[in-house]
């Protein structure tokens, strides 16, 4: 029996993460001692839909900023955050992100220290932040900042700048190319994959959805070598499901990602993409 203590607020965290009920979270963070990725591993396990990535939960208010630059082969999100959202949907905070995304644009800042290093209005980025924190009485911080070179590279910002995304394409920026880009990135915003495509998944996440999926199909009573068979097939759906590429295009459910960007332009693909969202 675990000797951690497992306390409301812990579990309360944890169901507002996996959307799992509470007795079952409970359990999950006992039998995990109180290990949060233990923990969702344990739900997904006995077969609770828990959502695979739960990266972009780390703001709890503020705005999300993509743009590029005039020829569109650099583009940069920034996330500014606030402490409520009566400070975020306010125009003035709004104006202030876009013009640290403008800086963050001109100045092709590597990381978020640069950014607060480069000139605004006759100070820094980080003492303009300090001059809203003392004016609004918010903590007020730029929390993620990513940048994307590539031929073309398309920004779209979605509801309200909740979520930002940047998305790399292999050819040179034409109208019809920017358009399929601007989908691409939509499409983004709306499923949030993982990754590009399958061989873009890192060896440590494979080994865990195979992992789960073969105790999933072994607790169905399957012996461990069809547990095995079953669980390649459990695989190719996650890469359909969380990969870019190989999911259904939203706006033509009967073309994959992938298929789609080629009857644009022949050859055309995604090569990287950023989402940043708030909240």
């Amino acid at each position: 029996m675990s000797s951690v203590t497992i306390s409301a607020a812990d579990v309360n965290k944890l169901r507002q993460q996996t959307g799992a009920g509470m007795m079952d979270c409970r359990k999950a963070l006992t039998e995990s001692e109180g290990d949060f990725e233990g923990a969702i591993d344990y739900l997904r396990k006995k077969g609770q839909k828990v959502a695979a990535n739960r990266s972009d939960r780390d703001a709890k208010e503020g705005v999300a900023v993509a743009k590029a630059s005039a020829d569109n082969t650099y583009g940069i999100i920034v996330n500014l955050s606030a402490e409520t959202d009566f400070v975020s949907k306010n125009q003035d905070f709004i104006t202030f992100a876009n013009e640290i995304a403008d800086i963050a644009l001109a100045t092709k800042a590597a990381n978020v220290e640069e950014l607060k290093a480069a000139a605004m209005h006759g100070a820094t980025v980080g003492e303009k932040l300090m001059e809203q924190v003392a004016r609004i009485g918010e903590k007020i911080d730029i929390i993620r900042y990513e940048q994307i070179s590539a031929p073309a590279v398309v920004p779209y910002i979605h509801a309200g700048y909740r979520i930002g995304v940047l998305v790399a394409l292999n050819h040179h920026a034409t109208e019809a190319i920017i358009a399929a880009g601007k989908d691409v990135a939509m499409q983004i915003a709306a499923m949030n994959p993982l990754a590009v495509d399958a061989d873009s998944i890192s060896p440590e996440m494979l080994a865990r959805e195979k992992a789960i999926a073969v105790e999933q199909v072994m607790a169905e009573g399957k012996t461990a070598e069809m547990a095995d068979k079953i669980a390649v097939g459990k695989l190719n759906k996650f890469f359909k499901d969380n990969t870019l590429l190989a999911q259904a295009f939203v706006k033509d459910n009967g073309k994959t990602v992938a298929e789609y960007l080629t009857s644009v332009d022949k050859g055309l693909t995604v090569t990287s993409f950023s989402r940043i969202a708030v909240g």
